[in-house]
């Protein structure tokens, strides 16, 4: 349907007033419209193709490159387990060395004490057994001046030794 001002431009006067003017037919404005608004049309349903077209790349590029990651991650993460693994393995090498080191100390050291206790023994040991010896000594010739006890007289039968045997 023609627009109000499309049905005016009919009545338009097409030059001035003299003699008669050739017919004409009526301008198709729509129609000029469509033919001016064509080509930048078609260069943007071209431009729209070359954009999707960019858009596909871009996905696959990214989905390339999201793999390509996913794999350098998981062989940084394989390398980092590996170092873990190697660096525990001189810590706990270190921390043996130490404890065994530590151990070696302790040992040698108890063996000093030990050295040092037998030492203190043998120096004490033999003033002591002379004391001892002594107190003996005295305790047999206090016994040898003393005359020995009379042994309690038993009857027999009466809870003392068995004599005789069975």
């Amino acid at each position: 349907m023609a627009g109000f001002r499309d049905f005016l431009t009919r009545f338009r006067p097409a030059a001035s007033p003299g003699r008669a003017a050739p017919g004409g037919v009526p301008a198709d404005r729509s129609a000029e419209l469509r033919a001016e608004l064509a080509p930048p049309l078609a260069l943007l349903e071209q431009a729209e193709a070359e954009a999707r077209s960019i858009r596909e790349r871009a996905a696959d590029a990214a989905v390339s490159r999201r793999q390509e990651a996913e794999r350098q991650a998981e062989a940084i993460v394989a390398e980092a387990r590996e170092e873990a693994r190697r660096v525990r393995a001189r810590t706990a090498e270190h921390v043996l060395r130490a404890a065994e080191g530590e151990a070696a100390a302790l040992r040698a050291a108890a063996e000093r004490e030990a050295t040092a206790v037998r030492e203190r023994a043998r120096t004490r040991m033999s003033p002591l057994a002379d004391r001892v010896l002594a107190l003996v000594l005295e305790d047999l010739a206090a016994e040898e001046r003393s005359p020995p006890a009379p042994a309690p007289h038993r009857a027999p039968g009466c809870g003392g030794p068995r004599e005789g045997g069975p």
